[in-house]
């Protein structure tokens, strides 16, 4: 079978945002077709099917929603990874 999948993750080093880098991928059948990197700031296509798709989001609302999410997701999140590996380290 197929199978699609999206993985969303923060980097960071520190619990300053201009530190974290949020990044979103999207996968099918074990291959990545697009990723949105907050350090970039834009989608970036890795297939033939994600370079289309990365023209078309980029040009659109998408890329204006994803922009937010360093902040909303990312930001409002590093204190809870952050005191809850401090406390079990």
């Amino acid at each position: 079978g197929f199978r699609y999948y999206v993985v969303g993750s923060c980097e960071f080093n520190s619990s300053k945002l201009n530190d974290i880098e949020f990044t979103l991928s999207y996968y099918y059948n074990k291959l990545e077709y697009i990723r949105f990197s907050s350090s970039v700031g834009k989608y970036v296509g890795h297939t033939e099917h994600g370079i289309k798709n990365a023209e078309r989001w980029n040009n659109g609302p998408e890329v204006i929603t994803i922009r937010g999410e360093k902040e909303r997701y990312c930001f409002r999140n590093v204190g809870v990874f952050t005191e809850s590996a401090l406390t079990k380290s």
